[in-house]
């Protein structure tokens, strides 16, 4: 089966929607889901960069010689990512919390009102 450049497309698409949470969001939290589906989208962009038709892992030692294997960089990348973005994601909702019990608002523009 020949997805083509559906990946591509899918990745483009949840970066362009996060960037148009954080642009037109006022809500912290979703500002936070926003941020993740950028993080999202460029870890799927970097899984895809590292596909290969018919590849195999590159962990398997006893391959065929020329068999094409799947790049092994983009994963490590992809997984430094997500660990990255799992702590980034834990820190913006602590701050959120810290957020709401200090002005009892999560929303932007009224938190910006009462610096004073």
């Amino acid at each position: 089966m020949n997805v083509g450049n559906l990946p591509f497309i899918v990745s483009a698409l949840l970066v362009v929607l996060g960037i148009y949470t954080l642009l037109f969001k006022r809500n912290l939290i979703k500002l936070v889901i926003g941020v993740s589906l950028i993080e999202t989208g460029v870890n799927l962009f970097l899984v895809m960069l590292g596909y290969r038709s018919e590849g195999i892992a590159p962990i398997y030692t006893f391959a065929p010689a020329g068999e094409r294997m799947v790049l092994p960089t983009p994963q490590a990348l992809t997984l430094t990512s997500i660990v990255i973005g799992l702590a980034t994601t834990a820190l913006l909702l602590s701050f959120a919390v810290f957020i709401w019990r200090h002005y009892g608002t999560l929303d932007v523009h009224k938190i910006k009102e009462l610096k004073g």
